[in-house]
């Protein structure tokens, strides 16, 4: 096994604080536990958010790049006293794209260990659910990139911070050793897809100096990706988002 993270990323606009993905959650027993070696104990996502001096109740928006545990897991928790699980932020409104809403609904043999219905029905039984048709611009400096290689419509934001365009890489890069264009993870439902896909990609993040905010990278917070002298791809400077 390697070491991953779980990271997530907080947008405070205005009025709006707005969360892209939610990580694991709190849900499993220890058998799962094991099997993927959790640690909760070096960061949560409730503790993270306090740290940033916000609370699960300030939070306006979620945008869930795609259903899989480990990215929408914290979306739900189990209530003891109505034994069943309600939304961690009921204050907020989630969006996804409708289509791959409807894939993890019905998911494929290969796929369908990855989405749990305890994390899905309660959302799409509440009123909190937003479903989305394909690429769009969210918020006044936040669209949408949606990609197909990974899962049904995984949709990446695209952040503009401070002069600079942030692409939430999600599983399209899920680290920073996953630049090279052949580097593609055995989770891909549609390997060939990703390839194509890096092939427009990768010229576009170097072209537009696109900054990577990397979800599973357990050391690389953010990079850029460069072309080498033979042509091909890997990435260049790393560093932390707070040094933008």
């Amino acid at each position: 096994r390697i070491f991953m993270a779980m990271r997530c990323l907080l947008i405070e606009d205005g009025a709006r604080l707005i969360l892209v993905d939610n990580g694991l959650g709190h849900k499993y027993n220890d058998k799962f536990q094991n099997l993927y070696g959790i640690d909760h104990e070096t960061a949560t996502l409730d503790r993270s958010l306090e740290t940033a001096g916000f609370n699960r109740e300030d939070i306006t928006d979620v945008i869930l790049t795609h259903l899989h545990f480990d990215h929408a897991g914290r979306s739900t928790e189990y209530n003891s006293s109505t034994e069943k699980h309600d939304l961690v932020f009921s204050n907020a409104t989630h969006w996804l794209q409708k289509s791959h809403l409807q894939w993890a609904l019905n998911p494929n043999q290969r796929e369908k260990a990855s989405f749990f219905d305890e994390n899905i029905r309660p959302l799409v039984e509440s009123s909190n659910l937003r479903l989305l048709d394909g690429e769009s611009e969210l918020f006044p400096g936040i669209e949408l990139k949606v990609f197909n290689g990974h899962t049904e419509a995984q949709q990446c934001p695209l952040v503009t911070y401070k002069g600079n365009k942030i692409l939430f890489a999600a599983d399209v890069f899920p680290t920073w050793g996953h630049i090279p264009l052949p580097y593609v993870m055995g989770y891909d439902v549609r390997p060939l897809v990703t390839m194509d896909e890096r092939t427009a990609l990768l010229p576009w993040l170097v072209k537009e100096d696109i900054t990577l905010f990397y979800e599973h990278d357990s050391e690389t917070e953010c990079g850029k990706v460069i072309q080498n002298e033979k042509g091909g791809y890997e990435s260049g400077a790393r560093f932390k988002l707070s040094e933008i």
